[in-house]
């Protein structure tokens, strides 16, 4: 199977990667193309596009200047997203067994390179997929990607002998992929907590429930994800009655 992961708006740029394993983005003649359009922009101009304060703006228009396809300077990308998906799969802490699984077999979509490996290496940016930069090829980061990233998950899936996708990402990011062009089914879970008397996602915790399975998986080593329904961590556990082929219900109930 092939997991699918949403990146991160915040970066951990100081703590140092536990490993010097890397890879190369595969779209960075694409990547370059974005950075340069984004380098039209002021500051003032990309706080209105991305409804982010002076300060982020500021900053972002200097990454976009400094942005180079080289390398150097540059960090694995689960090493340097730390959102509270990351925070749960703890990348840092897996061990070199379950890295290589990670990197064979997760991919995170980005607004700016598509689609990455885990240790693919990135540059600080901020460019969610969501925002509607008008570009050569459409009005927003959508119509620029079209059918490239999944076409790139497609390759993906043959060359590991994925039978399905598990979508982990959030529906910004995953309205990039092309279902109908997959070559495999998608299986998306849904993670709910119980609150005043029913239960519902609560964004905050299904985002770190995305990391927990995601790290499950490389824990564990699965390729099949039929194995996924035996994740119980944190108090979840799937819910065979509620969930259909298409959408697997994990769930959780606290006491109020």
């Amino acid at each position: 199977m092939l997991i699918v992961l949403s990146p991160a708006k915040s970066l951990d740029l100081e703590t140092p990667p536990t490993t010097k394993l890397h890879s190369k983005p595969d779209f960075l003649e694409h990547s370059a193309v974005l950075i340069d359009r984004m380098r039209q922009f002021t500051p003032a101009e990309v706080g209105s596009l991305m409804g982010i304060s002076d300060a982020l703006s500021a900053l972002n228009v200097a990454r976009y200047a400094s942005w180079t396809p080289n390398l150097d300077q540059a960090r694995q990308a689960v090493m340097a997203f730390n959102g509270d998906v990351y925070a749960s799969l703890d990348a840092r802490t897996l061990k070199p067994a379950q890295l290589d699984y990670a990197q064979a077999r997760v991919r995170i979509l980005s607004g700016l390179y598509g689609l990455l490996r885990p240790l693919d290496m990135i540059h600080p940016h901020r460019l969610e997929m969501g925002t509607r930069l008008s570009n050569a090829r459409g009005k927003d980061l959508y119509a620029f990607w079209g059918d490239t990233i999944t076409e790139a998950l497609n390759r993906s899936a043959e060359e590991q002998g994925a039978k399905v996708l598990v979508n982990l990402a959030s529906e910004e990011y995953f309205k990039s992929v092309k279902p109908r062009q997959l070559s495999v089914p998608v299986i998306s879970p849904v993670f709910e907590d119980w609150k005043n008397g029913k239960y519902k996602i609560i964004s905050f915790y299904a985002k770190r429930a995305r990391g927990m399975l995601a790290r499950y998986a490389a824990v564990k080593g699965i390729r099949d994800p039929e194995k996924l329904k035996g994740f119980t961590v944190d108090g979840y556990a799937f819910d065979k009655k509620d969930s259909t082929d298409k959408s697997w219900i994990f769930r959780r109930r606290v006491a109020d």
